[in-house]
């Protein structure tokens, strides 16, 4: 498994060897084992989420899930093409309000870790994409949360994307209060 470090502190892009013939592929897409002895070491999962976009332009995000039931997620696309995008909001650190975008497909196999203290969201590129991740805590409704998807100048490749109700509802960037403060920071 290739690791590297992306340009916001903490956010790893992990993309797994795959071996092929004429029959398709296989590939480890987790291995804590293979991960520990290049000398990763991620928090547990408990729980893996899968969700199909049938459209082109669907977006969902910006989320994030409140402490006491933060979220990392290992985020990779099973199926079609997306970009998926990250963003730093943990209080005193020095890439606050900073965004990735990393492109995740099928094809190129990458996967994104995020770990808990980052907004989270994606647009679909293709029809029917579909993204796999796994997830550090179980989902908990009351500390589920949302900033508006175009409220922090990311390209999103759209100006009119499909979004829930929960989406085009959230509030802005500049509105938003942090929960989340980064680890060894002055509070």
């Amino acid at each position: 498994m290739e690791i590297t470090q992306t340009s916001l502190p903490g956010v790893l892009r992990l993309t797994p060897r795959r071996f092929g013939d004429a029959r398709g592929f296989f590939s480890e897409s987790w291995n804590r084992r293979a991960l520990h002895e290049a000398g990763l070491d991620l928090p547990e999962f408990v729980q893996d989420n899968h969700s199909l976009s049938h459209a082109v332009g669907t977006l969902r995000g910006l989320h994030f899930q409140a402490p006491p039931h933060a979220q990392g997620k290992l985020v990779r696309c099973g199926r079609g093409r997306l970009w998926d995008v990250a963003v730093d909001v943990r209080r005193g650190s020095p890439s606050y309000g900073q965004w990735l975008g990393e492109e995740l497909s099928f094809e190129n196999g990458r996967q994104l870790w995020i770990p808990a203290g980052f907004l989270h969201g994606f647009i679909t590129r293709e029809p029917d994409t579909e993204i796999v991740y796994k997830c550090t805590d179980h989902y908990a409704s009351a500390c589920d949360g949302a900033v508006r998807w175009d409220s922090l100048g990311i390209d999103w490749g759209t100006t009119a994307p499909i979004l829930s109700e929960k989406d085009a509802a959230a509030a802005p960037f500049d509105a938003f209060v942090s929960p989340f403060e980064m680890p060894g920071a002055a509070g």
